[in-house]
């Protein structure tokens, strides 16, 4: 048996195409055209990932992330017809995984539900049990961050983002590097999620964006932790 995929939107012809795509590369489909017939999905049968329209009739895609996320830990990636969406919906800490933009390549599609769940299999690889960076802790084994002593809740990418880094302090990731290092695999055009990823850890953090103290902007490159 495949992986279980959710495929929520109320075009038909969309479901039709993405369903079609996702079974020849082995996936098990299920649908529904709007946002109680997904939460009825999910309470049947916990999929291994979701694809959510943003703009669903009922309950739309946002709410809907939400949800799932905090009653399943269920991966989710949102579809978006406005692509101006994207930094705010990345930036609500509703958990998405990964976004897709309308119109999209349904082998694109396909190729980012394959990298979400394998980064959601694997997580991060990291050797070396807790590491320390000045007052933050970030335990790889249990996937905890604590700063000064004081829990600190992020969502699976940015705390892989942070893991990724943290694993080589000092080290300068441009943003594909660290796409394919919490993926997988690197999507030119996605790496503005990057962005909006760190600017979300940053705050939780507590870490000035001006005057960083632990996620720092190597200008024109991309981002590094430092060692101290």
């Amino acid at each position: 048996m495949g992986r279980d995929v959710l495929v929520v939107d109320d075009n038909a012809k969309i479901v039709e195409v993405l369903s079609a795509y996702l079974k020849t590369e082995g996936f098990d489909v299920r649908t529904a055209s709007d946002g109680p017939g997904a939460v009825s999905a999910v309470q049947e049968r916990r999929p291994d990932i979701a694809l959510l329209d943003i703009m669903l009739p009922g309950i739309d895609g946002i709410e809907l992330t939400r949800r799932f996320q905090r009653e399943y830990g269920l991966p989710v990636i949102l579809v978006t017809a406005k692509t101006d969406e994207v930094d705010r919906l990345i930036g609500l800490e509703i958990g998405a995984d990964d976004y897709i933009s309308k119109p999209f390549s349904p082998r694109e599609v396909v190729a980012r539900v394959k990298a979400v769940l394998r980064r959601v299999d694997g997580s991060v690889a990291l050797s070396g049990g807790v590491m320390r960076l000045g007052d933050l802790e970030i335990d790889t084994e249990r996937r905890d961050v604590r700063r000064a002593g004081t829990s600190v809740e992020l969502t699976r990418t940015e705390f892989d983002i942070l893991a990724a880094m943290a694993a080589h302090p000092g080290r300068v990731y441009t943003r594909l590097q660290l796409l394919e290092s919490v993926s997988g695999d690197a999507f030119e055009g996605y790496e503005r999620t990057i962005d909006a990823h760190v600017k979300n850890l940053r705050r939780k953090l507590g870490d000035d964006p001006r005057e960083p103290l632990y996620v720092r902007t190597v200008f024109g490159v991309g981002y590094k932790v430092d060692a101290e």
